[in-house]
This record gives structure tokens, C-alpha cells and sequence, in this order.
């Protein structure tokens, strides 16, 4: 069996690559490239025809993600999250699926996420990413379904990896209950034996999803809030003194303003 690892971290990629070959005998293939960069696809797919690799399975994994207000979060690296989250992911599914269906057969898998069923406050844009990729591979499940080929959304809740710290909510995850990769993976393939177009992993995820269709919209975004809600910054945390008044004193209320209370 061959396997195309792709990331950019190499050397944990050199790593995996040996275990797997140890244990499994894999035959891997490592590719170092920056799939934030929107050429990154393009050659990817070039040096995967080099090899002379057919394509029997695509696992669409890679992703990031943003927490935070909206003063503090970096256009430019919103711009990054969505060439990864959705533009990398629909051209890489685009010019492999081509090949499985004159095939017959091939199934891809696009890492979708819980999120994925409503809007959520503070990492909007990573929440509305994916639910272009659930909505995306659903679409394309029905589409090829009856040519052997299956396109699957894997949607899972809170997971044990380091996405929340370098999303920017470090400490989140020790205060939330998880689940392993391990488990995920194993959900994701048991799903797609059974080509299924979507799979939410552990049943409390799954209803979580489905009281979210009952609720009004208005209510589900706003409780989305308290999840991801930034602690208050420095400069807003300044105590109001006579040496440091607030720029309008009618912004303060009462109460604050006569005991110099932090606002």
C-alpha cells in the first residue's frame, strides 16, 4: 500500500512515516508544501502523477483555526485559513475525483466539524468553512453515489490535539471533555464502509447537532458565545482613577465611577 503524507513539518512526517513502515509495512511518500498556499494543490497532484500513484483514497485533514474578537484576529491570516479549509480542500477533491469515477471506484473523506451545523461566535469564519465542506461533500455524495465512488463529511466534536491552543484558546481543551484521534479515525472509517454522505462522531455530538435544528437561530448563535468568548484585554481592564480617567465619564456607571471599580 502506498501512502502520500502531506504538510509541511517534514520531520514529523519522517517520523510517522517510519513507525508506519515498521509496524504496517506502508510504502510511504512524504511531501513537504505549505497547503495555504493556493498553487499548493496544483503541485501536489504533479508530484503524485510522478510517482505513478493512483488515488484510491483522499483524506482531506488538513485545516487550522481562529478564535477571537474581531480587533484582535488578522485578516490576513483569515485568508490563510480559508485557502486551506476550503480552497486546497475543493481542488484537491476536484482533480482526484475525476479519476475515480471513470475507475469505479475511490471514496474521499473531507474533515468537516461539529461547528459545521451552526453559525459560532468568535471563530466565525472557521465555523462557516466548515460548513461549506459538510454541505460540499454532501452534495458530491449524491452526485457519485450511484457510480462507486462515495464523498464523506466527517464531522467531529472536541478532539485531544493541539488545534484549540494554536487557534488561540490555550487551556481550553484541559477544561472540556474530548475524544482521541484514535476514536475519530476509527468512527470515519466504520462510516464509510458503510458510505455514508456525513458522520458526527459520539452520539452526545450527534444531538448536540439535532437540538440545534430545533432551536431559532437567534438562540443557537448566541449560545454559541459562551464557549469561545476572549477574556477581557489589558487596556480594557484599566482602573479608573483620577490619574487615569475614563475618556467619557458617562461611559462608566455610577456604581463603577464612585468606587473605582475595574471597567
Amino acid at each position: 500500500m502506498h501512502l502520500v503524507m502531506v504538510a509541511r513539518r517534514f520531520d514529523v512526517m519522517k517520523q510517522m512515516a517510519e513507525e508506519l513502515t515498521t509496524r504496517h509495512g506502508t510504502n510511504c511518500h512524504i511531501v513537504a508544501i505549505d497547503l495555504t498556499d493556493p498553487q499548493a494543490s496544483e503541485r501536489l497532484m504533479e508530484e503524485v502523477d510522478r510517482l505513478g500513484i493512483e488515488v484510491e483514497l483522499l483524506v482531506n485533514n488538513a485545516g487550522i483555526g481562529l478564535i477571537g474578537d474581531v480587533e484582535t484576529t488578522d485578516p490576513d491570516d483569515v485568508r490563510k485559513m480559508l485557502t486551506l479549509n476550503i480552497q486546497t480542500l475543493t481542488d484537491l477533491t476536484y482533480r482526484c475525483l475525476p479519476q475515480m469515477l471513470r475507475r469505479g471506484h475511490g471514496a474521499i473523506i473531507n474533515l468537516s466539524s461539529q461547528a459545521a451545523f451552526q453559525p459560532v461566535a468568535f471563530m466565525g469564519a472557521y465555523a462557516a468553512s466548515k460548513s461549506f465542506v459538510l454541505h460540499f461533500s454532501e452534495a458530491l455524495w449524491a452526485e457519485v453515489r450511484s457510480r462507486g465512488v462515495t464523498v464523506m463529511a466527517l464531522c467531529p466534536g472536541v478532539t485531544r490535539t493541539d488545534f484549540f491552543a494554536t487557534a488561540g484558546a490555550p487551556g481550553w481543551l484541559e477544561k472540556h471533555t474530548a475524544t482521541t484521534s484514535t476514536r475519530v479515525v476509527k468512527s470515519a472509517l466504520k462510516a464509510l464502509e458503510k458510505r455514508r454522505q456525513y458522520v458526527v462522531t459520539g452520539w452526545k455530538n450527534y444531538f448536540m447537532t439535532l437540538l440545534v435544528r430545533l432551536a431559532t437561530r437567534r438562540t443557537a448563535v448566541n449560545e454559541s458565545k459562551r464557549y469561545f468568548r476572549p477574556s477581557k484585554r489589558k487596556e480594557d481592564k484599566k482602573a479608573v482613577t483620577p490619574d487615569n480617567p475614563p475618556a467619557d465619564p458617562a461611559d462608566i456607571e455610577p456604581a463603577a465611577a464612585e468606587t473605582d471599580a475595574t471597567v
